[in-house]
């Protein structure tokens, strides 16, 4: 017989999650004693492994309401396709908050934050700003809504203080669309037309996007002079003499030609240079001169070394710069290299560290050993050495992974244990809609995050401490994303995940779709008999015995880690 108010509600919070979210969910009480209980340790930190959280900068956390308005952009616009308040500052607080660190987020990337075009422009679905970050306007400056350099410099700083890395969204293939007060760059810096046809890599990369998206000559090693547009901008904020010197001695230095590339990669390593910046993800990688990454990865790794030099005390550790590329369509099964019909282009000799990998919110219909066995495979094999970073849902995919948000465990599951860096799209862990009416393309992907529910419903409260639970165990075990896997049992589903780097090992075991009740989980062959061993997700030490370890309990999961 229940007798406690206290046990009515967690058995109500259970079934009530069960039948809504038509998945298993555990109590908050357990789940929160749980954590409480289970510091993260510190752990070397490895890329290839990062658990990566991704935010729009203007939808994520509105940090300061004053910064909201600029530029007299007030003009109505589509739904979801206006600035709306999130901004630097708010991601910092949120830092200072422990929301990343709770959920094992060791590094966070956020879209371009560089200032955007001015106007409107209508994309066939009502007026659009730039609130997104990818129409540039001048690389040199930050754009008012989204904060300030010494936010940014913060922000940083803060990051780093928690073990935080950060990645700068960059932007190298195209400017902002033109509008009425924002006019085109000059003919030697850009291609207005034709439409990209994207069936092979001349029309791939020779051509604009959409049109209206005046497309950078990347290729192009002329010596072009700097648009008059942007002197004179600088003249009105009394910088211009500043920012020429600064590219006499770029210029100067590297014995690049004068071509458009070269002035926006010192553009962008200036923010390297200047706050050190951990990584850059690079925008639209396919549809640029691939040689154009090579020249942004090596300035980028001359100005993150130059800021360790200046910064000893503040460098997190011995990681070389890190940079991640977005080649639309890329899959894991590819290896390598990118087939464009007619050639072929391996990106990873072109600067890359890593490539996003569009393939997992497909295979994540599989049976998870499916998806495991794979990705540890072709991570050890065609892709040994380098690595991929694994999402279930974006800003501009518009056939994610559990669009209708029904399978939040599932989809925890696949994206925190399958090898590979993981990305978190901010709202995943908090079911934050990807279906918006009103609103028509990738716009339905980019509503405000959803804090008001996690901090009123049940549901999503759970959803997001399945999150934490799988996220700290991942920052604190590299052996999950870097590791090789192997499976230890088919029933109950039993893996191990090993890591060795250099002086540095690390090993775990994880069940899942655990039975409720009493469990046996076997372990032989990968922890010895005698061996004590910690179960995170329910906060409890057990030890092997014949070969397995024996829990009672009512979850689905198992993160097993040996006993401190």
């Amino acid at each position: 017989m229940i007798k406690t108010f206290a046990s009515l509600f967690a058995l109500f919070l259970m079934f009530s999650c069960k039948v809504e979210n038509k998945e298993p969910v555990q109590t908050t009480n357990a789940l929160n004693d749980s954590i409480s209980k289970t510091p993260i340790k510190k752990a070397p930190f490895f890329w290839e492994g990062a658990n990566i959280y991704f935010l729009l900068t203007d939808r994520f956390y509105n940090g300061n309401p004053e910064n909201d308005q600029n530029f007299d952009r007030v003009e109505p616009t589509g739904i979801l396709r206006g600035f709306m308040g999130g901004d630097i500052q708010g991601i910092t607080q949120k830092i200072n908050e422990g929301y990343f660190t709770d959920l094992g987020v060791n590094a966070i990337w956020f879209t371009p934050v560089v200032e955007q075009i001015h106007g409107a422009t209508d994309e066939g679905t009502g007026n659009s700003y730039g609130y997104h970050g990818y129409w540039a306007k001048d690389w040199t400056a930050l754009d008012p809504n989204f904060g300030t350099k010494k936010d940014l410099e913060v922000l940083v700083k803060t990051a780093h203080e928690q073990g935080i890395r950060i990645i700068f969204d960059v932007v190298l293939n195209h400017t902002g669309p033109v509008t009425d007060i924002d006019p085109v760059w000059p003919e030697d810096w850009v291609r207005t037309g034709p439409i990209c046809d994207f069936t092979t890599y001349e029309n791939t990369t020779a051509c604009t996007l959409v049109e209206n998206l005046p497309d950078i000559l990347t290729e192009s090693d002329n010596d072009v002079e700097l648009p008059d547009a942007l002197l004179a901008k600088w003249k009105e904020e009394g910088r211009l003499s500043n920012e020429l010197d600064e590219l006499q001695l770029f210029f100067e230095r590297t014995g690049y030609p004068r071509a458009p590339r070269f002035y926006i990669i010192k553009w962008l390593s200036d923010y390297v240079n200047d706050l050190g910046i951990d990584g850059f993800r690079v925008d639209t990688v396919k549809h640029a001169d691939e040689k154009a990454w090579g020249s942004l990865y090596e300035e980028a790794s001359r100005a993150f070394e130059t800021w360790k030099k200046r910064n000893p005390d503040a460098v997190l550790d011995d990681n070389a710069f890190f940079m991640v590329g977005e080649v639309y369509n890329y899959g894991i099964s590819g290896g390598r290299e990118f087939d464009f019909g007619d050639k072929k282009v391996d990106y990873f000799s072109n600067g890359f560290t890593s490539l996003i990998n569009f393939e997992l919110k497909g295979d994540a219909q599989l049976p998870y050993e499916d998806i495991f066995n794979k990705y540890s495979t072709l991570l050890n094999t065609k892709l040994k050495d380098k690595s991929v970073l694994n999402y279930l849902s974006s800003h501009d995919d518009g056939q994610p992974y559990d669009k209708e948000r029904k399978n939040a465990i599932r989809a925890a599951n696949v994206l925190l244990l399958t090898p590979g860096a993981s990305q978190i799209y901010y709202g995943d862990e908090t079911s934050r809609s990807l279906d918006i009416t009103g609103s028509e393309g990738d716009a339905t992907l980019r509503s405000f995050m959803n804090w008001a529910d996690l901090d009123s419903l049940p549901q999503t409260k759970q959803i997001n401490l399945h999150w934490k639970k799988l996220g700290r165990f991942r920052s604190k075990h590299p052996a999950i994303g870097a590791g090789k896997h192997l499976r230890l049992a088919k029933k109950p589903y039993v893996f191990s995940r090993t890591f060795v780097k250099e002086e540095f090992k690390d090993k775990v075991v994880v069940g899942l779709d655990l039975p409720k009740g009493k469990k046996s989980l076997w372990v032989k062959g990968f922890f010895g008999d005698g061996t004590k061993l910690y179960d995170t997700y329910s906060s409890t030490e057990v030890e092997v015995k014949d070969g397995k370890v024996i829990l009672d309990n009512d979850f689905d999961v198992a993160l097993l880690e040996l006993a401190q």
